[in-house]
């Protein structure tokens, strides 16, 4: 298959044969599983126990890739899901980059110990505060391993050798749609409320008066304070979810849009 034939959809190469299929997708494998975790790049293996799962079964318009240092760890280090919008767009739903030597917190899990979705059934807010205090953000379970902006071009490339200009994704945190900015993509939705969500963090603004040090995720200096500011909106001080945000980002273009104006990370 040359670069010119990859079908347009994640449905048509998934119904590629089994060795068509999986040879385009292991082009989303990035370099440093290879050299810096020793996984085997023939045999998809660590230690003779395979560590890679795609699913991206016939007839799906969905692709999982999971990926684990050890085939026994209980979190992948890398973790994608993407599929096919309705308008044969592609769109990635969410992707997760663990540093498997970091610490653990069960933020995911609730003391009870049903899952949280995020936060969004349950909380676990004694795992919560403390994933806080060592620097991560809302949903984080442990640290990352900083290869997103690594990561950004091979992914572009897959989308371009499908035939897309352009691709899609759902930010699931205030300070995921950040960093996406930082990275060149712009707003399908939520550009104004991104802009509205800076100005009354500002000083006098609805959200910085909802600030309080009797609250450890509302505390007054988060409003400078990309981190601070999710972890906020993470405790509900928008009134809302954050839901409903979509960005795009086109091949090889960096949209400028920055909704930031005066906090840092």
């Amino acid at each position: 298959m040359t670069e010119t034939t990859w079908p347009s959809s994640i449905r048509g190469i998934n119904n590629l044969p089994e060795g068509e299929k999986l040879a385009i997708y292991r082009t989303l494998l990035p370099e440093w599983l290879f050299t810096d975790y020793h996984i085997d790049r023939e045999t998809l293996t660590y230690e003779g126990k395979s560590v890679i799962h795609f699913r991206c079964p016939q007839g799906s318009r969905a692709l999982e890739i999971t990926v684990k240092r050890a085939a026994a760890d209980r979190d992948p280090m890398l973790y994608l899901n993407m599929a096919d919008t309705f308008n044969n767009q592609l769109l990635v739903l969410l992707v997760i980059i663990n540093d498997p030597d970091a610490p653990r917190f069960n933020v995911d899990i609730d003391a009870e110990g049903n899952p949280t979705h995020l936060g969004t059934s349950s909380r676990n807010l004694a795992a919560e505060e403390a994933a806080m205090e060592v620097g991560l953000a809302p949903g984080q379970v442990r640290a990352g391993l900083r290869v997103f902006k690594r990561a950004v071009p091979i992914f572009e490339q897959f989308v371009e050798r499908m035939g897309h200009d352009m691709f899609f994704i759902e930010p699931l945190a205030y300070h995921n749609a950040i960093v996406f900015e930082r990275y060149g993509f712009n707003y399908v939705r939520g550009h104004k409320d991104m802009i509205e969500i800076d100005r009354e963090f500002q000083p006098g603004g609805a959200l910085q008066r909802k600030l309080t040090p009797e609250n450890p995720f509302r505390q007054p200096y988060f409003a400078t304070s990309v981190r601070g500011r999710s972890w906020a909106i993470h405790d509900g001080i928008l009134g809302h979810p954050f839901t409903g945000f979509q960005m795009y980002k086109r091949i090889g273009i960096d949209a400028g849009v920055n909704t930031l104006s005066n906090a840092t990370w």
